[in-house]
């Protein structure tokens, strides 16, 4: 019996992936929520391209179901004229992440599709368990569409972004808002490589199980702390009706234990009659949006996505613009 071949790796996520897997001392599943945060928090720097100059970078508080939701604003220009504002959720498997952790990220964002993005810093696990983390994010992207005067920004609608648990969670938000709009609407939604279906196991889970820096010991160390029903819509929201979503961008890594669970949720948007543009980094890994200076083709996988973000926000809002200009409702 022929074995399967190995998975193509590309030459710098492979001298990246050899460097991790040498190093010394406990791996995330091996520490405790602070300590993983703590070395989470540190890798930015080395990791990671420098955030750049934006004309606005500012701290905001949102009034949340427990308390204040801190976030903020990341912004090429100092004024805009009324627009989409994209509402951007950290990835960490709910227990680690922060705003600060994903700030290059949003700023590269904010730049390219020269959009308002408000990056929100909901609660984490173990501390505060499922659904404590969509509560928060449901709050936020509700807050952004009514336009608050703090943000000093008209809002027309809503782009929901995030990465692997953030973009979970910006699915499960997008779901939410579908069943009980907010004042504007959701026009994109704009997963990279998310968690869409935390119920079962797809065959990528057993493939890239260890070493391919996200690993089944891991994930099955954040799903424990999160505690979350897994078969919930809040949780799986592909295990449920899809129809009527907004359009969708979806990126996967190929090298990532739950590229198959991206995969599925695209094919299932379509399914349901979505838009959707579905795009795969091959060869690279779960989490490449941070690694951009640690595997520098990342940055090519980041252009490619913003490039087709782009084009659905406009496409989208152009939408949206025509059907209020025909008193159709949003």
């Amino acid at each position: 019996m022929t074995a399967p071949a190995a998975p193509y790796v590309r030459p710098d996520a492979a001298q990246f992936l050899a460097y991790l897997n040498n190093l010394p001392g406990p791996r995330t599943h091996e520490l405790d929520a602070p300590a993983a945060r703590a070395i989470f928090a540190a890798m930015p720097g080395v990791a990671d391209l420098p955030a750049g100059e934006l004309a606005v970078v500012r701290d905001l508080a949102i009034p949340g179901p427990a308390g204040t939701i801190a976030a903020r604003l990341f912004d090429a220009a100092e004024r805009r004229e009324p627009g989409p504002a994209l509402l951007f959720f950290h990835g960490g498997g709910f227990v680690i992440g922060s705003v600060d952790t994903h700030a290059a990220a949003c700023a590269e964002i904010a730049r390219v599709l020269a959009l308002p993005v408000v990056s929100v810093e909901y609660r984490l696990a173990p501390e505060h368990r499922w659904p404590a983390a969509p509560d928060d994010c449901e709050a936020a992207a509700r807050w952004l569409a009514s336009n608050p005067p703090e943000l000093d920004r008209v809002v027309t609608s809503l782009v929901l972004c995030g990465d692997s648990a953030g973009g979970n969670l910006a699915i499960v938000t997008a779901m939410a808002l579908r069943g009980a709009p907010a004042a504007v609407p959701v026009i994109v939604q704009a997963p990279l490589y998310p968690a869409t279906d935390m119920a079962r196991e797809y065959p990528s889970f057993a493939e890239f199980a260890d070493g391919y820096l996200l690993t089944r010991e891991t994930m099955r160390w954040f799903a424990d702390a999160y505690a979350a029903d897994l078969p919930h819509a809040r949780t799986s929201p592909l295990a449920h009706d899809l129809a009527g979503m907004p359009p969708a961008v979806i990126v996967t890594a190929g090298l990532d234990p739950i590229r198959d669970q991206g995969r599925a949720y695209a094919a299932a948007l379509v399914g349901a009659g979505v838009p959707t543009v579905f795009q795969e980094a091959t060869g690279n890994v779960h989490g490449f949006l941070n690694l951009r200076r640690a595997i520098p083709s990342s940055q090519g996988d980041l252009a490619a996505y913003l490039v087709a973000l782009k084009q659905a926000i406009v496409s989208a809002e152009g939408a949206r613009v025509m059907a209020q200009a025909a008193g159709v409702p949003a």
